[in-house]
């Protein structure tokens, strides 16, 4: 995943300089805890990094982002590059915009899905992506994060789709040991709402939602 994420910053700048295309990128991450930069200058970040590990977790530092988030291969990540000459100014418009789209194409999975930050999230933030479970709590299910830069922006977010124990147990301890507020209970996958659902059914609703909303470079990868 680390190289993951440098192959996505060496892919804005190109975009931003015309040498690539204005494209979209599905994958499936490996298990990693990806923190944010205030998380490497936290003093718990040494002891969260070997907790991430003991997990089973790669434990890496990504520069889009905030707080520490887990991901594994039950999960499924799209990246959006787009060439735009004003980046900057559509920043928060992006997070609504596509926060949106991406709980539409929940919903059409029969996922109860909505926008806004839920009390003792992990990563919180006013853009996240709920799904409600049957007894009406509400559970994370995607995270977004963009970066800007001269002629293009980036705009990443991660699915939850399926098994999140693990998720929910790393998360726990990781930010235990970083002393940040959790409510584990939060922590979910689409599969705790509606479990027939798979991660080739996840990405088949995000292409018709990219589709529908005017998104036609779209291109999906293993």
């Amino acid at each position: 995943m680390a190289n993951r994420i440098e192959r996505a910053l060496e892919t804005v700048r190109a975009v931003g300089r015309g040498e690539e295309e204005s494209h979209i990128r599905l994958y499936r991450p490996a298990a990693a805890l990806a923190f944010g930069r205030r998380d490497q200058l936290n003093p718990g970040f040494e002891e969260a990094t070997q907790l991430a590990q003991a997990h089973g977790f790669e434990p890496l530092v990504r520069r889009v982002g905030g707080r520490a988030a887990a991901y594994h291969r039950g999960c499924l990540v799209i990246d959006h590059f787009q060439h735009d000459p004003d980046a900057v100014s559509g920043n928060h418009l992006r997070y609504r915009q596509f926060g949106d789209l991406l709980a539409q194409a929940l919903e059409t999975l029969g996922v109860e899905a909505g926008l806004g930050e839920i009390a003792g999230e992990y990563c919180p933030g006013e853009y996240s992506v709920w799904g409600q479970l049957s007894n009406g709590k509400k559970v994370k299910l995607v995270g977004t994060a963009q970066r800007v830069v001269a002629g293009a922006w980036w705009f990443s977010a991660g699915i939850v789709v399926q098994d999140s124990a693990p998720l929910r147990a790393v998360t726990r301890d990781v930010y235990q040991a970083l002393e940040l507020p959790l409510d584990p209970a939060t922590v979910g996958a689409v599969q705790d709402i509606e479990p027939l659902v798979t991660v080739d059914d996840v990405e088949d609703a995000l292409l018709e939602a990219y589709e529908k909303g005017g998104f036609s470079c779209v291109a999906a990868t293993p």
